[in-house]
Protein backbone atom coordinates (compact mmCIF):
# COMPACT_ATOMS: atom_id res chain seq x y z
CA UNK A 1 0.00 0.00 0.00
CA UNK A 2 1.03 3.49 -0.48
CA UNK A 3 1.19 6.21 1.97
CA UNK A 4 -2.48 7.65 0.88
CA UNK A 5 -3.96 4.04 0.91
CA UNK A 6 -2.32 3.28 4.94
CA UNK A 7 -3.66 6.38 6.19
CA UNK A 8 -7.03 5.63 4.65
CA UNK A 9 -7.26 2.38 6.45
CA UNK A 10 -5.92 4.03 9.61
CA UNK A 11 -8.52 6.68 9.42
CA UNK A 12 -11.03 3.94 8.94
CA UNK A 13 -10.21 1.97 11.95
CA UNK A 14 -9.99 4.99 14.00
CA UNK A 15 -13.68 6.18 12.89
CA UNK A 16 -15.13 3.05 13.53
CA UNK A 17 -13.59 2.80 17.04
CA UNK A 18 -14.88 6.41 17.83
CA UNK A 19 -18.30 5.24 16.93
CA UNK A 20 -17.90 1.72 19.15
CA UNK A 21 -16.65 4.18 21.74
CA UNK A 22 -19.82 6.32 22.59
CA UNK A 23 -21.92 3.11 22.69
CA UNK A 24 -19.50 1.28 24.91
CA UNK A 25 -19.26 3.58 27.59
CA UNK A 26 -23.14 3.44 28.16
CA UNK A 27 -22.87 -0.48 28.17
CA UNK A 28 -23.54 -1.68 31.79
CA UNK A 29 -21.03 -3.37 33.82
CA UNK A 30 -22.64 -7.00 33.56
CA UNK A 31 -22.87 -6.39 29.60
CA UNK A 32 -18.87 -5.94 29.41
CA UNK A 33 -18.02 -8.37 32.02
CA UNK A 34 -20.19 -10.72 29.67
CA UNK A 35 -18.08 -10.20 26.99
CA UNK A 36 -15.14 -10.77 28.60
CA UNK A 37 -15.74 -14.32 30.03
CA UNK A 38 -16.96 -14.87 26.40
CA UNK A 39 -13.53 -14.08 25.41
CA UNK A 40 -11.86 -15.83 27.81
CA UNK A 41 -14.00 -19.40 26.57
CA UNK A 42 -12.96 -18.40 23.24
CA UNK A 43 -9.00 -18.04 23.90
CA UNK A 44 -9.16 -21.83 25.31
CA UNK A 45 -11.40 -23.43 22.99
CA UNK A 46 -9.54 -21.96 20.54
CA UNK A 47 -6.11 -22.56 21.61
CA UNK A 48 -4.95 -25.37 18.98
CA UNK A 49 -5.17 -22.28 16.22
CA UNK A 50 -3.24 -19.59 18.34
CA UNK A 51 -0.49 -22.28 18.66
CA UNK A 52 -0.43 -22.87 15.28
CA UNK A 53 -0.12 -19.18 14.36
CA UNK A 54 2.38 -18.50 17.37
CA UNK A 55 4.72 -21.34 15.84
CA UNK A 56 4.75 -19.43 12.37
CA UNK A 57 5.95 -16.07 13.94
CA UNK A 58 8.43 -18.33 16.55
CA UNK A 59 9.99 -20.04 13.36
CA UNK A 60 10.60 -17.11 11.65
CA UNK A 61 12.20 -15.04 14.74
CA UNK A 62 14.38 -18.34 15.16
CA UNK A 63 15.45 -18.10 11.53
CA UNK A 64 15.77 -14.04 11.60
CA UNK A 65 18.23 -15.11 14.14
CA UNK A 66 16.29 -12.33 16.71
CA UNK A 67 17.36 -12.54 20.06
CA UNK A 68 16.40 -15.19 22.75
CA UNK A 69 14.62 -12.60 24.85
CA UNK A 70 12.35 -12.04 21.98
CA UNK A 71 11.59 -14.64 21.00
CA UNK A 72 10.95 -15.65 24.60
CA UNK A 73 8.66 -12.83 24.84
CA UNK A 74 7.03 -14.25 21.58
CA UNK A 75 6.10 -17.72 22.48
CA UNK A 76 3.32 -19.27 23.18
CA UNK A 77 1.91 -22.00 25.05
CA UNK A 78 -1.04 -23.60 26.97
CA UNK A 79 0.47 -22.05 30.45
CA UNK A 80 0.71 -18.84 28.79
CA UNK A 81 -3.18 -18.94 27.05
CA UNK A 82 -4.66 -20.13 29.88
CA UNK A 83 -2.68 -17.45 31.84
CA UNK A 84 -4.46 -15.38 29.54
CA UNK A 85 -8.16 -16.08 29.70
CA UNK A 86 -7.50 -16.58 33.53
CA UNK A 87 -6.19 -12.41 33.54
CA UNK A 88 -9.49 -11.63 31.47
CA UNK A 89 -11.61 -13.58 34.15
CA UNK A 90 -10.00 -11.78 37.36
CA UNK A 91 -10.77 -8.26 35.30
CA UNK A 92 -14.36 -9.08 35.29
CA UNK A 93 -14.47 -9.68 38.99
CA UNK A 94 -12.62 -6.38 39.44
CA UNK A 95 -15.25 -3.54 40.55
CA UNK A 96 -16.71 -1.64 37.38
CA UNK A 97 -14.70 1.41 37.47
CA UNK A 98 -17.41 3.58 35.00
CA UNK A 99 -19.91 5.59 36.97
CA UNK A 100 -17.55 5.41 40.14
CA UNK A 101 -18.14 8.13 42.65
CA UNK A 102 -14.01 9.38 43.46
CA UNK A 103 -16.38 12.26 45.35
CA UNK A 104 -18.71 14.48 46.16
CA UNK A 105 -19.64 17.67 48.07
CA UNK A 106 -21.89 20.78 48.09
CA UNK A 107 -19.88 24.14 48.14
CA UNK A 108 -21.49 27.58 49.52
CA UNK A 109 -23.15 28.01 46.28
CA UNK A 110 -25.56 25.27 46.74
CA UNK A 111 -25.14 23.25 44.27
CA UNK A 112 -24.36 18.96 44.82
CA UNK A 113 -20.80 17.82 42.72
CA UNK A 114 -19.82 14.77 42.35
CA UNK A 115 -16.69 13.08 40.92
CA UNK A 116 -17.20 10.22 38.51
CA UNK A 117 -15.09 7.91 36.42
CA UNK A 118 -15.29 7.69 32.73
CA UNK A 119 -14.11 5.77 30.05
CA UNK A 120 -11.56 7.26 28.24
CA UNK A 121 -12.83 6.49 24.69
CA UNK A 122 -10.53 5.64 22.24
CA UNK A 123 -7.20 3.90 23.02
CA UNK A 124 -4.42 3.03 20.19
CA UNK A 125 -2.27 0.37 21.73
CA UNK A 126 0.92 -0.12 19.99
CA UNK A 127 3.13 -2.94 20.60
CA UNK A 128 6.42 -5.33 19.76
CA UNK A 129 6.74 -9.23 20.48
CA UNK A 130 3.93 -9.83 23.52
CA UNK A 131 0.58 -11.38 21.85
CA UNK A 132 -0.53 -11.88 24.96
CA UNK A 133 -0.41 -8.13 24.99
CA UNK A 134 -3.11 -8.41 23.09
CA UNK A 135 -5.77 -9.74 24.71
CA UNK A 136 -4.66 -7.89 27.64
CA UNK A 137 -5.06 -5.13 26.36
CA UNK A 138 -8.22 -5.45 24.64
CA UNK A 139 -10.01 -6.73 28.19
CA UNK A 140 -8.67 -3.79 30.13
CA UNK A 141 -10.13 -1.44 27.50
CA UNK A 142 -13.41 -2.82 27.46
CA UNK A 143 -13.58 -3.24 31.27
CA UNK A 144 -12.93 0.33 31.41
CA UNK A 145 -16.14 1.16 29.02
CA UNK A 146 -12.85 2.02 25.97
CA UNK A 147 -12.25 1.22 22.35
CA UNK A 148 -9.52 -0.15 21.31
CA UNK A 149 -6.94 -0.04 17.92
CA UNK A 150 -4.43 -2.71 18.30
CA UNK A 151 -1.32 -2.73 16.52
CA UNK A 152 1.15 -5.14 17.08
CA UNK A 153 4.68 -6.05 15.50
CA UNK A 154 5.24 -7.66 12.59
CA UNK A 155 7.31 -10.47 14.55
CA UNK A 156 3.93 -11.17 15.87
CA UNK A 157 1.64 -10.52 13.16
CA UNK A 158 0.18 -14.02 12.76
CA UNK A 159 0.07 -14.90 16.69
CA UNK A 160 -1.88 -11.54 17.10
CA UNK A 161 -4.08 -11.79 13.72
CA UNK A 162 -5.68 -15.12 15.02
CA UNK A 163 -6.19 -13.90 18.80
CA UNK A 164 -7.65 -10.71 17.27
CA UNK A 165 -10.13 -12.66 15.21
CA UNK A 166 -10.82 -15.36 18.03
CA UNK A 167 -11.32 -12.53 20.72
CA UNK A 168 -13.65 -10.06 17.95
CA UNK A 169 -15.90 -12.86 17.12
CA UNK A 170 -16.29 -14.16 20.79
CA UNK A 171 -17.00 -10.46 22.00
CA UNK A 172 -19.56 -9.30 19.26
CA UNK A 173 -21.52 -12.57 19.62
CA UNK A 174 -21.39 -11.52 23.06
CA UNK A 175 -22.93 -8.10 22.85
CA UNK A 176 -20.02 -5.61 22.10
CA UNK A 177 -21.05 -2.92 20.29
CA UNK A 178 -19.53 -3.64 16.55
CA UNK A 179 -16.24 -1.93 15.71
CA UNK A 180 -15.03 -1.48 19.46
CA UNK A 181 -12.01 -3.69 18.90
CA UNK A 182 -10.09 -2.73 15.79
CA UNK A 183 -7.09 -4.18 14.85
CA UNK A 184 -4.09 -2.85 11.74
CA UNK A 185 -2.91 -5.79 9.98
CA UNK A 186 -0.11 -3.75 7.76
CA UNK A 187 3.19 -4.08 9.67
CA UNK A 188 4.15 -0.78 7.43
CA UNK A 189 5.47 1.71 10.08
CA UNK A 190 3.72 4.23 8.22
CA UNK A 191 0.72 3.19 10.09
CA UNK A 192 1.62 4.19 13.22
CA UNK A 193 2.99 7.66 11.90
CA UNK A 194 -0.69 8.19 11.12
CA UNK A 195 -2.28 6.98 14.16
CA UNK A 196 -0.50 8.88 16.36
CA UNK A 197 -1.45 12.04 14.56
CA UNK A 198 -5.16 11.18 14.80
CA UNK A 199 -5.70 13.63 17.69
CA UNK A 200 -9.33 14.25 16.96
CA UNK A 201 -10.33 10.32 16.87
CA UNK A 202 -7.81 8.58 19.33
CA UNK A 203 -7.89 9.49 22.87
CA UNK A 204 -4.29 8.69 24.11
CA UNK A 205 -1.57 5.88 22.77
CA UNK A 206 0.10 3.81 24.70
CA UNK A 207 2.87 2.26 23.21
CA UNK A 208 4.99 -0.43 24.59
CA UNK A 209 8.10 -1.70 23.25
CA UNK A 210 11.43 -1.01 22.72
CA UNK A 211 12.77 2.54 23.55
CA UNK A 212 13.57 3.57 20.09
CA UNK A 213 9.86 3.27 19.25
CA UNK A 214 8.82 5.19 22.42
CA UNK A 215 10.52 7.96 21.21
CA UNK A 216 9.84 8.36 17.95
CA UNK A 217 6.21 8.14 19.11
CA UNK A 218 6.70 10.52 21.71
CA UNK A 219 8.54 12.77 19.07
CA UNK A 220 6.09 12.35 16.30
CA UNK A 221 2.20 12.03 18.01
CA UNK A 222 -0.18 14.65 18.52
CA UNK A 223 -2.47 12.49 20.77
CA UNK A 224 -1.46 12.25 24.17
CA UNK A 225 0.98 9.16 25.02
CA UNK A 226 1.37 6.60 28.17
CA UNK A 227 4.25 4.85 27.77
CA UNK A 228 5.19 1.63 29.40
CA UNK A 229 8.79 2.58 30.59
CA UNK A 230 12.13 1.21 29.90
CA UNK A 231 13.14 -1.32 32.84
CA UNK A 232 16.74 -0.36 34.26
CA UNK A 233 15.88 -1.83 37.59
CA UNK A 234 18.35 -2.42 40.87
CA UNK A 235 18.46 -4.31 44.01
CA UNK A 236 20.40 -3.22 46.58
CA UNK A 237 21.57 -5.76 49.20
CA UNK A 238 22.14 -3.55 52.98
CA UNK A 239 24.87 -4.48 55.08
CA UNK A 240 21.73 -5.43 57.53
CA UNK A 241 20.34 -8.07 54.75
CA UNK A 242 19.28 -11.52 55.60
CA UNK A 243 21.50 -13.25 53.83
CA UNK A 244 19.60 -16.05 52.34
CA UNK A 245 16.61 -14.37 51.72
CA UNK A 246 19.07 -11.39 50.07
CA UNK A 247 20.28 -14.49 47.71
CA UNK A 248 17.15 -15.38 47.03
CA UNK A 249 15.89 -12.37 46.13
CA UNK A 250 18.47 -11.40 43.59
CA UNK A 251 18.45 -14.47 41.90
CA UNK A 252 14.67 -14.32 41.17
CA UNK A 253 15.04 -10.76 40.40
CA UNK A 254 17.38 -11.70 37.72
CA UNK A 255 16.72 -15.05 36.47
CA UNK A 256 13.04 -15.57 36.84
CA UNK A 257 12.50 -14.41 33.27
CA UNK A 258 15.49 -11.77 32.00
CA UNK A 259 13.99 -10.31 29.32
CA UNK A 260 11.15 -8.79 30.70
CA UNK A 261 11.09 -4.63 32.23
CA UNK A 262 10.83 -5.74 35.98
CA UNK A 263 13.97 -8.06 35.75
CA UNK A 264 16.74 -6.65 37.67
CA UNK A 265 19.43 -4.89 35.26
CA UNK A 266 22.12 -3.93 38.38
CA UNK A 267 22.47 -5.47 41.23
CA UNK A 268 23.96 -2.97 44.44
CA UNK A 269 25.82 -4.37 47.31
CA UNK A 270 27.46 -2.78 50.47
CA UNK A 271 30.81 -3.49 51.38
CA UNK A 272 30.41 -4.75 54.63
CA UNK A 273 28.08 -8.11 53.14
CA UNK A 274 29.48 -8.43 49.63
CA UNK A 275 32.48 -11.53 50.73
CA UNK A 276 29.28 -13.25 52.31
CA UNK A 277 26.63 -13.12 49.77
CA UNK A 278 28.83 -12.67 46.22
CA UNK A 279 30.62 -15.95 46.06
CA UNK A 280 27.12 -17.85 46.70
CA UNK A 281 24.75 -15.27 44.01
CA UNK A 282 27.61 -15.79 41.81
CA UNK A 283 27.71 -19.51 41.39
CA UNK A 284 23.34 -19.41 40.75
CA UNK A 285 24.01 -16.95 37.96
CA UNK A 286 26.85 -19.22 36.71
CA UNK A 287 24.64 -22.17 36.77
CA UNK A 288 21.61 -19.80 35.17
CA UNK A 289 23.66 -18.93 31.90
CA UNK A 290 24.09 -15.35 33.57
CA UNK A 291 27.18 -13.25 32.42
CA UNK A 292 28.18 -10.86 35.49
CA UNK A 293 30.02 -8.13 34.97
CA UNK A 294 31.24 -6.53 38.14
CA UNK A 295 33.43 -3.62 39.16
CA UNK A 296 36.92 -3.99 40.61
CA UNK A 297 35.59 -4.99 43.86
CA UNK A 298 33.40 -7.37 42.96
CA UNK A 299 36.52 -8.61 40.43
CA UNK A 300 38.63 -8.71 44.16
CA UNK A 301 35.60 -11.28 45.74
CA UNK A 302 34.70 -13.46 41.96
CA UNK A 303 37.66 -13.05 39.81
CA UNK A 304 35.30 -15.39 37.22
CA UNK A 305 33.72 -11.89 36.10
CA UNK A 306 34.05 -9.28 33.37
CA UNK A 307 34.96 -5.72 34.15
CA UNK A 308 31.68 -3.23 34.30
CA UNK A 309 32.09 -0.13 32.22
CA UNK A 310 30.30 3.10 32.67
CA UNK A 311 27.90 2.11 30.32
CA UNK A 312 26.93 -1.24 31.99
CA UNK A 313 25.29 1.23 35.05
CA UNK A 314 22.90 2.89 32.43
CA UNK A 315 22.09 -0.93 30.14
CA UNK A 316 18.56 -2.10 30.08
CA UNK A 317 20.47 -5.31 28.90
CA UNK A 318 16.77 -7.76 28.94
CA UNK A 319 18.97 -10.77 28.63
CA UNK A 320 21.27 -12.91 31.12
CA UNK A 321 23.68 -10.59 31.63
CA UNK A 322 24.21 -8.61 34.96
CA UNK A 323 26.05 -6.01 36.16
CA UNK A 324 27.58 -5.77 39.89
CA UNK A 325 28.43 -3.03 41.97
CA UNK A 326 30.08 -2.30 45.82
CA UNK A 327 28.64 0.49 47.73
CA UNK A 328 29.73 2.04 50.71
CA UNK A 329 26.61 3.55 51.64
CA UNK A 330 22.90 3.22 51.65
CA UNK A 331 23.07 6.96 50.30
CA UNK A 332 25.65 5.56 47.67
CA UNK A 333 22.87 3.02 46.78
CA UNK A 334 19.99 5.79 46.24
CA UNK A 335 22.46 8.14 44.61
CA UNK A 336 23.31 5.47 41.68
CA UNK A 337 19.78 4.22 41.30
CA UNK A 338 18.39 7.47 41.20
CA UNK A 339 21.21 8.65 38.42
CA UNK A 340 21.09 5.25 36.71
CA UNK A 341 17.63 3.93 37.00
CA UNK A 342 14.62 4.60 34.88
CA UNK A 343 12.15 5.04 37.86
CA UNK A 344 10.87 1.47 37.21
CA UNK A 345 11.14 -0.80 40.08
CA UNK A 346 13.76 -0.24 42.36
CA UNK A 347 14.54 -2.91 45.72
CA UNK A 348 16.22 -3.03 49.36
CA UNK A 349 16.87 -6.15 50.80
CA UNK A 350 17.65 -5.27 54.28
CA UNK A 351 16.38 -5.75 58.12
CA UNK A 352 17.15 -2.41 59.00
CA UNK A 353 13.69 -0.76 58.91
CA UNK A 354 15.11 3.06 59.12
CA UNK A 355 17.35 2.20 55.70
CA UNK A 356 14.42 0.68 54.51
CA UNK A 357 12.15 3.51 55.07
CA UNK A 358 15.03 5.93 53.39
CA UNK A 359 15.01 3.70 50.58
CA UNK A 360 11.28 3.79 49.85
CA UNK A 361 11.03 7.47 50.68
CA UNK A 362 14.15 8.43 48.69
CA UNK A 363 14.22 6.74 45.35
CA UNK A 364 12.65 7.81 42.92
CA UNK A 365 10.58 4.94 40.98
CA UNK A 366 7.06 3.65 40.12
CA UNK A 367 7.49 1.04 42.22
CA UNK A 368 10.32 0.53 45.30
CA UNK A 369 9.96 -2.83 46.87
CA UNK A 370 11.60 -3.95 51.04
CA UNK A 371 12.30 -7.31 51.33
CA UNK A 372 10.72 -8.31 47.75
CA UNK A 373 11.92 -9.28 44.16
CA UNK A 374 11.32 -6.36 41.71
CA UNK A 375 9.44 -9.04 39.19
CA UNK A 376 6.33 -8.58 41.59
CA UNK A 377 5.58 -5.39 39.74
CA UNK A 378 3.10 -6.96 37.79
CA UNK A 379 -1.12 -6.49 37.29
CA UNK A 380 -1.46 -9.95 37.43
CA UNK A 381 0.46 -10.41 40.90
CA UNK A 382 -1.05 -7.01 42.45
CA UNK A 383 -4.67 -8.25 41.72
CA UNK A 384 -5.14 -6.17 38.73
CA UNK A 385 -6.31 -9.17 36.47
CA UNK A 386 -3.44 -7.77 33.69
CA UNK A 387 -1.99 -4.53 32.85
CA UNK A 388 -1.86 -2.33 29.78
CA UNK A 389 1.72 -1.53 30.77
CA UNK A 390 3.97 0.07 33.52
CA UNK A 391 4.39 3.55 33.39
CA UNK A 392 7.35 5.67 34.37
CA UNK A 393 6.57 8.87 33.63
CA UNK A 394 3.89 10.97 36.30
CA UNK A 395 0.99 12.26 34.17
CA UNK A 396 -1.82 10.59 33.94
CA UNK A 397 -0.49 7.52 35.81
CA UNK A 398 2.51 5.81 36.85
CA UNK A 399 3.61 2.33 37.57
CA UNK A 400 1.64 -0.29 36.64
CA UNK A 401 -1.49 0.69 35.07
CA UNK A 402 -4.97 -1.59 35.61
CA UNK A 403 -8.60 -0.44 34.52
CA UNK A 404 -8.91 2.42 36.87
CA UNK A 405 -5.59 3.94 35.12
CA UNK A 406 -7.90 3.70 31.68
CA UNK A 407 -10.31 6.06 32.88
CA UNK A 408 -10.53 9.80 33.02
CA UNK A 409 -12.81 12.28 35.66
CA UNK A 410 -16.22 13.95 35.20
CA UNK A 411 -17.84 16.84 37.01
CA UNK A 412 -21.53 16.06 37.56
CA UNK A 413 -23.33 18.96 38.99
CA UNK A 414 -26.93 18.69 40.36
CA UNK A 415 -28.55 22.06 40.76
CA UNK A 416 -31.87 23.61 42.02
CA UNK A 417 -31.54 27.14 39.67
CA UNK A 418 -28.18 27.85 41.33
CA UNK A 419 -26.32 31.00 38.76
CA UNK A 420 -23.24 33.20 39.38
CA UNK A 421 -23.65 36.21 40.55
Amino acid sequence: MNIEQIKEVVVRHAMAARGAALKLGQLPGDARNAVLIAMAEALVKEKDDILFYNEIDVQAAKDAKLPAALIDRLALDEKRIQDMARGLREVVSLPDPVGEIIADWTPPVGVHIDKIRVPLGVIAMIYESRPNVTVDAAGLCLKAGNAIILRGGSEAINSNRALVKIISRAAYGAGLPQGAIQFIETTDRAAVAELVKLDTLVDIVIPRGSSEMIRSIRENATVPVLAHGKGLCHTYIDKAADVRMAVKIAFNAKCQRPGVCNAMETLLVHKDIARTVLPELNKLYRQAGCEVRGDEEVRSIISDVKIASEADWSTEYLDKILSIKTVASLDEAILHINRHGSGHSEAIVTNDETAARRFLMEVDAAAVFHNASTRLHDGGVFGFGSEIGISTQKLHARGTMGVKELTTTKYVIYGHGEIRE
